[in-house]
């Protein structure tokens, strides 16, 4: 499973209580990162000082996400484990495929080559408007410095792909404190994946 969102809507911090809540059969990944290409690619993508173009930035996101797939993912799908993904297919989407104007098909299209066509079972999306996650203390990175413009794009985007999928994507409210959050992932993770209710103890 996946959770997106823009910058600074929690993603990080949720995945992680999501992980904890699930136990050993659980494992958190990040994009970019979980790889050493990957946790390279994370740094040039992240750096505010590196001018990247559009299809650069797709292309780095897509090699990063191809070894995180063949080398982490898989492996630990084919154990039986449960992964849970800080970002993946859907941001290339909502920031490269819309926001950077690349298109959302040309974008899907490299993406599934890179995965073999993975798709995650079940996406949460983190739902906080630009203006709040702007508020929140964090780390800024090179979207980040775009400001907020850029963020509602991506937002757009998201709801976008939300609506068009519904089966797959699940909408929770982010400008809440983190527990009340949580507790909502659960919730969401019980309806959809009930295999994985006992894991995640009583609703």
């Amino acid at each position: 499973m996946t959770i997106e969102g823009i910058d600074r809507a929690g993603k990080s911090t949720q995945a992680r209580m999501l992980c904890e809540a699930l136990g050993h059969v659980a494992l958190l990944v990040r994009e970019p990162g979980g790889t050493a290409v990957g946790e390279h690619v994370r740094e040039l993508l992240k750096d505010p000082s590196v001018e990247i173009g559009a299809e650069a930035e797709a292309l780095l996101f897509a090699a990063a996400r191809a070894e995180l797939v063949a080398r982490v993912i898989r492996p630990a799908l084919a154990e039986g484990r449960v992964v849970v993904s800080d970002r993946f297919l859907d941001s290339s989407l909502a920031y490269q495929g819309a926001a950077r104007g690349l298109g959302l098909e040309e974008v899907r299209r490299i993406n599934g080559w890179a995965t073999g066509g993975l798709v995650p079972d079940l996406t949460l999306l983190l739902e906080l408007d630009s203006a709040a996650a702007a508020r929140r203390r964090g780390e800024s990175d090179r979207f980040e410095s775009e400001g907020r413009a850029l963020q509602d794009q991506v937002l757009a985007a998201y709801e976008r792909l939300a609506t068009a999928e519904p089966s797959r994507w699940r909408r929770i409210a982010a400008d809440r404190p983190e527990d009340e959050v949580h507790a909502d992932v659960l919730g969401a993770v019980r309806a959809a994946l009930p295999k994985l209710a006992e894991r995640v103890g009583p609703a």
